[in-house]
């Protein structure tokens, strides 16, 4: 075991940092190979993605984990910055992300939002174990919260030629990833993540308990993906098609299975991907998989 040494801070062994450098490789991977998902790039097809296909989603995974590690770095090396600057910091190693990413799929953005997530919480545990505070999925929502407070305030911004995340915000409130951050993953730390562990403790398989996860997350996210592609609408079709799938009683045997395939069809007929959900998905797979979840439950990392 290597330790290497970061100034005004504890060790930070090679171990932890392949640890969790792994989890978040590992968390990309379990979510794109997930198949069935509606809209979704997998095994089966490409979803409502006519310029990505399941390649380009293994290579970016490929290309982004290499960085992974100067996030946990950066937030041991700032531990002693007012949390509220550290985001600033860290901002060009998700842009080296970013490049490493489009370099890999020759120009696709497969994983844009899951290098904003991850690398949060990845600069997060980095800063929790270097002052050797408790590391939880709460304390490390505060922690990204606070880090975060205040970037939705750039999507009020009047410009000439608006984004789309300022766009959906301005016309319809969505705040999107932004949010999401803004307010330390609340929607995956109170709704998804106790899901997805409660049906694993209930003896479901992994890949069935992903998947209900993710139907979860669709009806409950205001995904800026989908609002993008469909407008508000669509946002709310996608909800309530997610919504009755789960009132039926999930996902119990082939049957449902053909009702998701069924809907992977219609979102893919309306030109729809709830690429939103699937970055919380991935987040939620990562967080169930900390070593020291407030759960207590905890899982092998070799498993999807």
């Amino acid at each position: 075991m290597r330790p290497i040494m970061i100034e005004h801070s504890r060790l930070l062994t090679q171990d932890i940092v392949d640890y969790y450098s792994q989890l978040g490789w590992q968390a990309m991977m379990a979510e794109v190979n997930l198949t069935p998902k509606p809209g979704l790039v997998d095994r089966l097809n490409t979803g409502a993605h006519k310029d990505m296909a399941l390649t380009d989603f293994h290579l970016s995974a490929n290309a982004i984990a290499q960085h992974f590690p100067s996030f946990l770095f950066a937030g041991a090396e700032y531990k002693d910055l007012p949390i509220q600057r550290v985001l600033a910091k860290i901002r060009p190693i998700g842009i080296t992300c970013e490049t490493s990413m489009f370099q890999a799929t020759k120009g696709v953005n497969t994983h844009k939002g899951s290098i904003f997530s991850l690398g949060l919480v990845l600069t997060v545990i980095g800063r929790l174990l270097a002052l050797n505070e408790s590391l939880s999925t709460e304390s490390i929502s505060l922690a990204v919260s606070q880090m975060c407070q205040g970037i939705t305030a750039e999507l009020t911004q009047k410009t000439n030629t608006p984004t789309a995340g300022q766009r959906l915000y301005q016309s319809f409130g969505l705040t999107g990833a932004r949010g999401e951050a803004e307010c330390g993953y609340r929607l995956v730390v109170d709704l998804s993540l106790p899901y997805y562990l409660k049906q694993l403790i209930e003896g479901k398989s992994q890949d069935i308990a992903l998947l209900e996860t993710l139907i979860l997350l669709m009806a409950n996210n205001d995904d800026t993906n989908v609002a993008n592609r469909g407008g508000i609408q669509e946002l709310s079709w996608l909800k309530n098609q997610a919504q009755e799938l789960l009132n039926q009683g999930g996902i119990m045997c082939s049957t449902d299975l053909n009702k998701i395939k069924e809907f992977d069809n219609e979102c893919i007929t309306k030109n729809l991907s709830p690429g939103g959900s699937a970055d919380l998905l991935i987040l939620t797979w990562f967080l169930a998989r900390l070593p020291y979840s407030k759960t207590g439950l905890i899982l092998p990392i070799n498993n999807n």
